[in-house]
């Protein structure tokens, strides 16, 4: 998972990463990989900010600054909006984390390749099949032991029934 928390809708750098994480987005998708925007946005602005990017991700709101207090990542620099200094943070399963990116400043954001490059990393160390010519996966998979090696869920209904 690629977990954004966000300033918000006001901030420019914020929408320029989304424009280019919605861009990427169907590389993303077809990795089974989920992103989730938090900002201290409103929720109408949230949804705003979501339709003006073309993000097709879900989109949350801490009106309440509870995760910006919970994380101690107050943007003092900023009185005026009160948001949180912005972090990208790749997660593996189980939401342990795998790396964090402050974004304060725009270069201090992952780019999209810095993203796949932390993508890779995760799903070659959570996938057993990840190179299926690993000796005794194919094996494995001819004895019909699929939903421990292969991710079951992620198989076509009708290879599941071997």
């Amino acid at each position: 998972m690629v977990l954004v928390l966000s300033r918000g809708h006001y901030c420019p750098k914020d929408h320029q990463q989304h424009l280019e994480l919605a861009a990427a987005y169907p590389k993303i998708a077809v990795a089974y990989t989920q992103v989730v925007t938090i900002s201290t946005d409103s929720i109408v602005e949230s949804r705003e900010f979501r339709a003006s990017v073309g993000a097709q991700w879900t989109f949350l709101s801490d009106a309440g600054r509870k995760v910006q207090k919970d994380l101690d990542i107050q943007e003092y620099t900023d009185p005026h909006h009160d948001p949180m200094i912005p972090h990208t943070l790749v997660l593996k399963p189980g939401l342990v984390i795998h790396s964090v990116y402050n974004g304060y400043w725009f270069w201090g954001r992952p780019s999209f390749e810095d993203l796949r490059h932390d993508l890779r990393e995760v799903t070659r160390e959570i996938r057993p099949d990840w190179d299926p010519s690993t000796p005794g996966l194919r094996a494995a998979w001819e004895a019909g032991e699929r939903s421990a090696l292969f991710h079951d869920e992620d198989l076509d209904p009708a290879l599941r029934a071997g």
